[in-house]
């Protein structure tokens, strides 16, 4: 009789690793700390020859939270502020105006989405209303058989140029920057993981998302919260516990606005919050002129594990003088293509030492499980017994962890 045991392996860090020392404090009105990212200027990361590997493993290595910030980037407040004051605008747009901005066929992933998904409660999620679009390529292919096959991936952008068209051009713009700021940081993040891995050049993680058609942008428009809101108790009442599934996600930080009047958030405890590697709970925060930079699955999974992903939520603001704040925020997904094939590393540490050496095994993001099975069954590896599997809409990842077998 065999016994499927999940658990975690650590990463084998060097002696020499970082101990990231965040600056910590604790909020009165929270049990949990405050911590503040690892931050990075834009002009250190502009610096190809710049020896960033302490900070980059500070924020994304094996202890570290999985976010760090950019500081001092060029243009990016004006940016950051002309999309988000329009957050609130588009939701109130006309209800007809808002359904010409549906996309059933994508599953919602392009245009505006509310209520569509669900809460950690099983209730649609009406707190908050997003609207999705690709801020580099209106249109990333005109081939129908893939717009049928991936249309969270391959569909076109949908903008309401008649009721709100400054919505594109704000989007665009700070999505842009984003994404270039990103692939700085993928960059320096390249070099770090070579340290530790070989690794080809064309195969990083600047080399993945530079490729990359599906970029997905997300503006989050968060309703004002009312009094006796029964979902707004708990920790995770604005955005649930997740992992990122993508490569690298670029955030701001939310714009708190009453009445269409800016404001801080009232509530000290309401943010961003991360669960570490030690399954302790840290709230994170970051300037409101930085842009924070997330590692997703797919980066784990492919730097073996020396840059590292982490669950997160966003926790709304309580009390009396929260009632009728709203919020508004962007995050950008950066992901490999619909069609981009993927090498796991030749030595993978979470299970280097209960599976024998192997050449590199590869696999296609979106292939079919059946097609990864057969594969997996063909080349006699049983690694779809060892490695879990999680299934994101279209996409497969392989998680990391790992099933003993005894």
């Amino acid at each position: 009789m065999q016994t499927l045991t999940l658990f975690r392996i650590p990463h084998p860090i060097s002696k020499n690793a970082v101990v990231p020392r965040y600056a910590m404090s604790r909020s009165s009105e929270t049990s949990f700390p405050t911590l503040t990212t690892t931050s990075i200027s834009f002009f250190q990361l502009q610096d190809k020859n710049a020896d960033l590997s302490l900070k980059i493993e500070e924020g994304f290595g094996p202890n570290g939270l999985g976010i760090l910030s950019v500081t001092d980037v060029p243009g990016y407040p004006s940016l950051r502020r002309n999309l988000l004051q329009l957050a609130p605008r588009l939701a109130k747009l006309p209800k007809e105006v808002r359904e010409d901005l549906e996309d059933p066929n994508s599953r919602y992933n392009f245009g505006w989405s509310h209520g569509k998904e669900k809460l950690e409660s099983g209730k649609p999620d009406i707190l908050k209303g997003s609207f999705y679009a690709n801020p580099i390529l209106d249109t990333p292919t005109t081939e129908a058989s893939l717009i049928q096959r991936y249309p969270s991936y391959c569909g076109s952008n949908i903008w309401p140029r008649n009721t709100l068209p400054e919505l594109e051009v704000a989007f665009k713009a700070l999505g842009m920057l984003i994404f270039e700021v990103g692939l700085m940081l993928a960059y320096h993040c390249d070099q770090y993981v070579s340290r530790g891995m070989r690794t080809r050049e064309d195969e990083g993680l600047e080399s993945i998302l530079r490729r990359s058609r599906c970029h997905k942008g997300r503006l989050l428009y968060y309703f004002p919260s009312q009094l006796g809101d029964p979902d707004g108790n708990t920790l995770s009442s604005w955005c649930g516990w997740h992992t990122d599934h993508g490569s690298l996600t670029g955030l701001t930080c939310g714009m708190f606005t009453k009445d269409g009047v800016e404001m801080s958030c009232p509530d000290s405890a309401a943010g961003l919050y991360i669960r570490t590697r030690s399954d302790q709970i840290v709230k994170v925060v970051f300037g409101e002129d930085d842009i924070a930079y997330q590692i997703g699955e797919t980066t784990e999974i492919l730097s073996g594990s020396y840059l590292c992903a982490t669950p997160h939520c966003v926790q709304a603001p309580k009390g009396e003088k929260s009632s009728g704040i709203e919020r508004s925020t962007f995050a950008l997904f950066m992901q490999p293509n619909w069609d981009e094939k993927l090498n796991f590393p030749e030595e993978v540490p979470i299970h280097k030492e209960m599976i024998r050496p192997e050449p590199a095994a590869s696999f296609i993001l979106n292939e079919d499980l059946g097609s990864i099975t057969r594969y997996f069954s063909a080349n006699r590896y049983n690694w779809l017994k060892r490695l879990g599997l999680l299934i994101h809409g279209t996409r497969i990842i392989l998680c990391r962890c790992v099933v003993a077998i005894r």
